[in-house]
């Protein structure tokens, strides 16, 4: 085989552009190779977090209502506790189509009418994520919880064009409704700034 690299160049240009105008077509149809259905959030949800189906179910069936359908999510656990001010320290795995499977760690400050501690299994819908590099920011939104031994809980934050919805069930005793942020990063860290 004598290729040039005319031909190899030609040959590749052809593929990009057969595989460019193939998504063109299917975002005109409305298809969205590259989000997670509501039946798969459901599935990987129930596997992850057991026994609070009718919860998830309708908590995902509002996001999906809401925001459509995300392009990634991240399952993990986290910690928190605030007399007034509080933290948040969170660890888990991003799940996406485009870019596979990435660990990630979050954590935040909060401030306001927030007293108590909780621990919670977490899934975070992401929606609007154009790079995995790009969830790695600060997330700003208002946060609300009541835990009384257990509990379900959602809330939305954005950044940048980009839209998490923490769902949580967790276990402890929390009250309280708090003004924060999330900082999403690739290692753990102590700092919540």
């Amino acid at each position: 085989m004598n290729q040039t690299r005319r031909d190899i160049l030609a040959a590749t240009l052809a593929l990009a552009l057969s595989t460019a105008s193939g998504a063109a077509i299917a975002q005109q149809r409305g298809e969205r190779p590259e989000s997670f259905s509501q039946n798969e959030l459901m599935q990987s949800g129930h596997q992850f977090f057991g026994n609070v189906s009718r919860g998830l179910a309708l908590t995902i069936e509002e996001a999906v209502r809401r925001w459509g359908e995300p392009n990634g999510y991240v399952l993990g656990q986290e910690a928190s506790g605030a007399f007034v001010g509080g933290l948040r320290y969170g660890e888990g795995t991003l799940f996406t189509r485009n870019a596979g499977d990435r660990k990630v760690f979050w954590q935040g400050p909060s401030v306001g009418f927030d007293f108590g501690g909780d621990g919670a299994r977490t899934m975070m819908l992401v929606y609007n994520l154009p790079s995995v590099n790009a969830l790695y920011q600060r997330f700003g939104g208002v946060d609300g919880s009541v835990y009384f031994v257990g509990g379900f809980g959602f809330t939305a934050m954005t950044a940048q064009g980009i839209v998490v919805v923490p769902i949580r069930t967790g276990v402890g005793w929390r009250l309280g409704v708090n003004l924060g942020y999330l900082k999403f990063t690739p290692q753990a860290t102590w700092n919540p700034f």
